[in-house]
């Protein structure tokens, strides 16, 4: 077997890594360019900041929760890499979009912009995965998950930290040459030609509604994307919550947000690795209730990490000051260890949704996972935003929500674990 870092040699495997590592890249460059600058030059509340969060957040995930069934069966009627190289072409498209926008300071261009790679990012998102049992073998798909994960989270790791660090000139041109090297790594990717020819449903809500039936009813597929999108839900409400917990709760500018994130991001693909040398290539649910049960108890000591962080005054610190700080460390520690429990936790789900279907079926599955998921995370995100604009609550008090949230996902990890037991065959997909 070819170890999953074996797999970087692979032209079946490293055109398709870099691709979406560059998307990914590309979407947290924009997106935190954004959101540091309207935190940090826009506006000067905590409820101001927070609902510009939420929003921005909400509108980059929409497009997963309206367009994911097309994109489903658009993956599976058509070959897989052609596809792929129109996204990103498109997304060049886009970025010239948001450089504009970067360029005249314009908060509605940045959003249309954002919308714009919500929507590519819908197309390709089913694909990423879909494609691996096409082009890898059987004991490979879990490494390969991994490492698309994991590559995944390195990639939101740089874009965030450039997001926060580089002039707003410096992301404009960014953008769009990120978007043309993307482009420019597709056209390697190998065929991966389609297994079976659908009539599309152009109608997103009717298609929608029909493939979560179709696709939800399989118990294994509903444990597995239910558990899925209760963890997207999580990183989504902390990445609401982040930036105005950095500058109100622990006073410190924006780039020590992007420290947070790039913990999380790097925290998130260690666990990748770690889980896949844990199974050995073997796609369970085994470790996936400990691993989200110890991400609990690290959530609630970063609960009281921020509860009791000493009041700031004056100027904001920097990185440098923040560190300094004696409690800093907790919180960074316990920042880590969420993110390396819930790589753990959410790698093998992604491997269990494209190895339990017949490969004809796995965009459609991926698809109606990310329609599933991107509605729990939109709710998630508008749904924190109520619950801190509630009278007596604070920001750092929605971090009980994130608390409730992981023993949710442990229960469903529970149950799926059981399941596997259970005998089982191959579920059609209409």
């Amino acid at each position: 077997m070819i170890g999953a870092l074996g797999l970087m040699k692979e032209r079946r495997f490293l055109p398709l890594f870099v691709t979406q590592f560059l998307g990914a890249f590309n979407d947290n460059l924009f997106k935190n360019a954004m959101i540091f600058f309207a935190t940090y030059q826009i506006y000067n509340s905590v409820e101001a900041e927070t609902q510009f969060s939420a929003v921005a957040t909400g509108l980059f995930i929409l497009p997963f929760f309206l367009f994911s069934a097309l994109a489903g069966q658009i993956a599976d009627s058509y070959d897989k890499a052609k596809i792929m190289r129109i996204i990103k072409a498109a997304e060049v498209l886009i970025m010239l979009v948001g450089a504009l926008g970067i360029f005249v300071k314009s908060l509605p261009l940045m959003l249309v912009a954002l919308v714009g790679m919500g929507i590519h990012s819908t197309f390709f998102g089913p694909i990423k995965y879909a494609v691996l049992p096409q082009h890898l073998d059987e004991d490979e798909v879990l490494g390969g998950t991994g490492m698309v994960e994991a590559g995944t989270y390195i990639a939101i790791l740089c874009g965030t930290i450039a997001g926060g660090l580089i002039s707003p000139t410096v992301a404009a041109f960014a953008v769009v040459g990120v978007a043309l090297t993307g482009w420019f790594a597709s056209l390697r990717i190998p065929p991966a030609p389609p297994l079976v020819k659908l009539k599309l449903d152009y109608n997103i809500f009717r298609a929608s509604a029909r493939l979560i039936g179709a696709t939800m009813h399989i118990p294994r597929l509903y444990l597995a994307i239910v558990s899925i999108s209760v963890f997207w839900t999580i990183a989504a409400i902390l990445g609401v919550l982040f930036p105005p917990l950095v500058k109100n709760v622990f006073h410190a500018q924006k780039d020590v947000a992007s420290v947070f994130l790039a913990i999380f991001s790097v925290g998130i693909a260690i666990g990748s690795v770690i889980i896949n040398r844990m199974l050995k290539g073997h796609v369970s649910a085994k470790y996936a209730p400990a691993s989200v049960l110890a991400m609990s108890v690290f959530v609630v000591d970063f609960f009281f990490a921020a509860t009791f962080f000493p009041a700031g005054d004056g100027a904001l610190l920097k990185t440098a000051d923040f560190l300094a700080l004696p409690q800093a460390w907790r919180v960074l520690v316990d920042l880590g260890m969420i993110a390396i429990t819930g790589g753990m936790f959410v790698v093998p789900l992604y491997a269990f949704l494209t190895t339990t279907v017949d490969k004809s079926q796995t965009s459609r599955t991926v698809a109606a996972n990310n329609i599933v998921n991107s509605g729990a995370m939109v709710a998630g995100s508008v749904g924190i935003l109520g619950f801190t604009h509630i009278p007596g609550v604070e920001v750092v008090h929605a971090i009980w929500i994130v608390f409730l949230l992981c023993l949710a996902s442990a229960y469903c990890a529970w149950r799926l674990y059981k399941a596997e037991d259970v005998p089982h065959g191959i579920d059609p997909i209409p």
